[in-house]
């Protein structure tokens, strides 16, 4: 996995004004979240741009006043007008630990239903990966040049050694759509029982965030036609 370096300085003062001073000056403030404790520190919002606007993942060697720590970007938050990075949660990386990582998909191929004049529809271009950090990929790579029209590749179809995906089974990663708007791909019965007869199919579900220890939120897909 690639690493990106980051100078920090542990704070003591954790203060709302505190923090106010730092982000004036153009530092961001972070947590590091550790076994049984976590620690606060500061460093240039310039130094994470590398980090944050990248399609790549890293691991991040993190010097605190000295002191290195192997840790990873598990949430970040921007100011909801001027858009500059507000707070950045990290979690250490211990060498026996698993931990997860939202990694990029990266579809290779050109699907044998495109071919034959149907649409490839990318629904999410990320999974939530856990695993060791020796284990942990940069990304995750799909062929989708077997699919024909009407087929999909679910998180359900897929499977790795040494790695568990956090994702919900059911959720749609690639599919390849009918040229004339007709159901992408056969869906559960359950959710085919809902749907009126003559109406188009749901095309995707939302994917799940994961924890640390495997719990999570929801992420949503990305919807995205290649002629």
């Amino acid at each position: 996995m690639k690493s990106i370096q980051i100078q920090g300085s542990l704070r003591e003062d954790v203060g709302k004004k505190s923090t106010q001073q730092l982000r004036k000056k153009g530092h961001v403030p972070c947590v590091l979240y550790r076994e049984g404790e976590s620690l606060h520190f500061e460093a240039p919002e310039k130094d994470f741009f590398n980090l944050v606007y990248s399609p790549d993942v890293y691991l991040a060697t993190l010097n605190l006043d000295g002191k290195e720590y192997k840790a990873v970007m598990q949430d970040i938050q921007f100011h909801p007008v001027k858009d500059y990075i507000q707070h950045i949660d990290f979690y250490q990386v211990i060498e026996k630990h698993p931990f997860w990582m939202r990694i990029p998909v990266r579809f290779e191929g050109v699907p044998a239903g495109v071919t034959d004049g149907g649409k490839e529809i990318i629904k999410s271009r990320k999974l939530i990966i856990k695993a060791l950090p020796k284990d942990m990929p940069d990304e995750i790579k799909l062929d989708v040049t077997g699919l024909n029209i009407g087929d999909s590749i679910r998180v359900a179809d897929l499977s790795y050694e040494n790695l568990e995906i956090l994702d919900d089974p059911n959720q749609v990663l690639v599919l390849v759509k009918s040229p004339r708007g007709g159901a992408a791909f056969a869906l559960p019965e359950e959710e085919a029982a809902e749907g009126e007869e003559g109406e188009e199919g749901v095309e995707g579900e939302e994917g799940v965030e994961g924890a640390a220890e495997g719990e999570g939120g929801e992420e949503g897909g990305e919807e995205q036609s290649n002629e």
